[in-house]
């Protein structure tokens, strides 16, 4: 069992990771592995809505979106994590999702997910929200913990000292755990993944 814990700060060791390397140590604690994926500190390109992903099987631009597409059948889950940046999360993280959950979000469903976000004070609920909404359009499971989501500080070390805050990233990852486990003992058990119906798309402007 596998998670993906997407880091999009533009910072790699900052607050961002701070706390997603706090889920990634309980996860491995409860037997389940967890990979960080940095976005790096250059721009990411958004969705252009050329629909080529539809023709190609693949994002036109070459980056962690097709990397992490490749693999996608790796993950049991995916966690995304940012900072927050006027309420809401960074740009990166942003055109990463768009992009990676237009192109491939078929393959998303039954897949755990769960926002993370760092604030210095302001905004955290905002902006936990706007990251969330990508799980709750595509079949996924959203894990949740003792509280939102989220961590405080405007420093590693600051992030740090927040007890509530990581105690929360560690509830999530035992939560997130414990349902790994329940739907791995699920279907051993003849439980399978509920059938989708064919989509239906409703335009209200005739």
């Amino acid at each position: 069992m596998k998670i993906l814990l997407v880091n999009g700060s533009p910072r790699e060791k900052g607050c961002t990771y701070t706390a997603l390397s706090e889920i990634k140590e309980t996860l491995e604690k409860e037997g389940v592995e967890g990979e960080i994926l940095w976005l790096g500190a250059k721009p990411v390109a958004g969705c252009i809505a050329c629909g080529k992903c539809r023709e190609e099987g693949k994002c036109v631009f070459s980056d962690a979106v097709n990397d992490v597409a490749a693999r996608i059948g790796e993950y049991d889950g995916i966690f995304l994590g940012s900072p927050v940046y006027y309420a809401g999360p960074s740009g990166q993280i942003c055109a990463f999702c768009d992009r990676l959950f237009y192109s491939c979000g078929g393959k998303m469903a039954g897949k755990l997910g769960a926002a993370v976000v760092s604030c210095r004070r302001g905004g955290a609920s905002a902006a936990f929200d706007r990251l969330n909404k990508y799980f709750m359009m595509n079949s996924m499971p959203v894990v949740s913990s003792q509280y939102w989501n989220q961590v405080h500080g405007n420093t590693p070390e600051e992030v740090r000292q927040d007890e509530e805050g990581l105690q929360t990233m560690r509830t999530l990852a035992k939560n997130a755990a414990w349902l790994l486990k329940c739907i791995d003992a699920g279907k051993k058990n003849g439980v399978p993944l509920p059938a989708a119906e064919k989509k239906l798309r409703t335009n209200f402007i005739r």
